[in-house]
């Protein structure tokens, strides 16, 4: 088998050629390149990171599970092949509590980028590991994930491309042989993880890391619904906060794009109804609004310098056609003044988006300065030695204090670069050669 983060910083080359919505960019080169990232306490800001990643023993190496009755029930993959997932049962004290994470990795809006799509993990199963190592939040180690590591974990797989919220009556019979059924998947999943336990469940949280982060606030409230009454179900949302933000050249780049998926794949019918009443469809695919109608506890994890964001939201490549932002976009120690003024701006629309948020008691937040898109899923990340920290607590450990109701935790950071302890990602190295 190839090295998986071998195999990441490949895809991401090869995604970087194609149109930015389609790329899952963020969420697939994290794994290899938390390898090439730089410190901000480092005298050479563009020295390459050399503390040791958590090596991978077989044990963290978990089977992907295709579902059972997928097309029976018209839950399918982009393609039309079966959705899949990745489940480890729990243990000990853990045995009766759930966490599941959602994959990540952009959305599709156009009939061209989705038929690219399916050609990839993230649109088909034939084209997925047939097993990931479960590190970070969904870790076994104790060391390395406190709160939950006996805990039945599930990763579920993205193959849909609409943040499991499409809708089959938008598919178009025109031979592009396209399958929108992310709302489909999502149902069908719950089904089959209730059947094996999770009926059961006496602690549950649902998370996801980016496109999965986004999924996990449009159906955290339906994940409520479905477990028992007295179970303690939260939500935990990773890198998923996209802001409805202008990029520089004052064009809503992303709300346009959001409109697309909306359209393409009929996610209105997957969002708050009150929100879809009142707005534009594709306004409620934001989080802005989607947790202004969530009843269930969630908790934010976000860097307030989230790179996906700002190279897709704020800088788009189609406004910026000199390259003027090329450099501080790959690595933003290479921010001059007045780039690092807007990107200060952006950090001030995140944490203003945010504000009523702040006032739920039931809420959480995570907003570190740190350069880099999700940081649950990776040990390094989550809960080490060199973790990020705000206020000294690790991401895992705020996470924990929350869940279990140990303290309020409303965690916001200063401004970059201050927190000596970010994990900067340098995608330096990638546009080499």
């Amino acid at each position: 088998m190839a090295n998986p983060r071998l195999r990441s910083l490949l895809w991401w080359r090869r995604w970087a050629k194609k149109d930015w919505a389609i790329a899952a960019v963020g969420f697939t080169v994290v794994a290899f390149a938390l390898t090439l990232l730089s410190n901000s306490w480092r005298d050479e800001p563009d020295s390459e990171i050399t503390r040791p990643f958590h090596p991978i023993a077989a044990s963290d190496l978990v089977e992907l599970t295709l579902l059972q009755n997928a097309k029976a029930r018209g839950a399918l993959c982009l393609d039309g092949s079966a959705p899949g997932y990745h489940f480890k049962k729990g243990f000990g004290s853990g045995a009766n509590n759930w966490l599941l994470h959602i994959e990540g990795g952009g959305w599709c809006n156009t009939i061209e980028s989705c038929s690219w799509r399916k050609g990839t993990p993230l649109g088909s199963s034939k084209y997925m590991d047939r097993k990931v190592p479960f590190s970070g939040i969904l870790s076994s180690h104790p060391s390395q994930n406190p709160e939950f590591f006996n805990w039945n974990k599930v990763k579920i797989r993205y193959c849909d491309g609409a943040s499991l919220a499409g809708h089959p009556e938008n598919e178009l019979k025109n031979g592009s042989a396209l399958f929108f059924r992310g709302q489909l998947i999502w149902e069908v999943v719950m089904d089959e993880l209730l059947s094996v336990g999770l009926s059961k469940a006496k602690q549950a949280l649902l998370s996801g890391c980016s496109a999965g982060g986004l999924a996990t606030l449009i159906h955290c409230d339906d994940f409520r619904r479905l477990l028992p009454t007295d179970a303690t179900v939260k939500c935990l949302a990773d890198a998923g906060f996209f802001l409805d933000e202008k990029d520089v050249l004052q064009h809503w780049t992303m709300r346009a794009f959001y409109h697309d998926v909306v359209i393409l794949q009929g996610l209105a019918k997957s969002l708050h109804k009150d929100c879809v009443t009142r707005m534009e469809p594709s306004k409620c695919l934001f989080p802005e609004e989607i947790i202004k109608n969530i009843n269930t506890p969630v908790f934010l994890v976000n860097p307030a310098y989230d790179f996906w964001q700002i190279q897709h939201i704020l800088i788009p490549e189609a406004s910026d056609p000199h390259g003027y932002w090329q450099k501080c976009k790959l690595n933003i120690h290479n921010c001059n003044p007045s780039q690092l003024e807007i990107l200060q701006g952006f950090r001030g629309s995140m944490l203003k988006a945010l504000n009523e948020f702040q006032k739920n008691k039931e809420g959480g937040m995570f907003i570190n300065s740190c350069f880099i898109h999700c940081q649950t899923w990776i040990t390094e990340t989550w809960h080490s030695p060199s973790s990020p920290r705000i206020n000294k607590k690790t991401i895992a450990e705020s996470v924990g204090d929350w869940y279990f109701s140990r303290n309020v935790v409303k965690q916001i950071d200063c401004p970059f670069p201050c927190n000596p302890t970010c994990y900067h990602m340098n995608f330096t190295v990638f546009s080499r050669g």
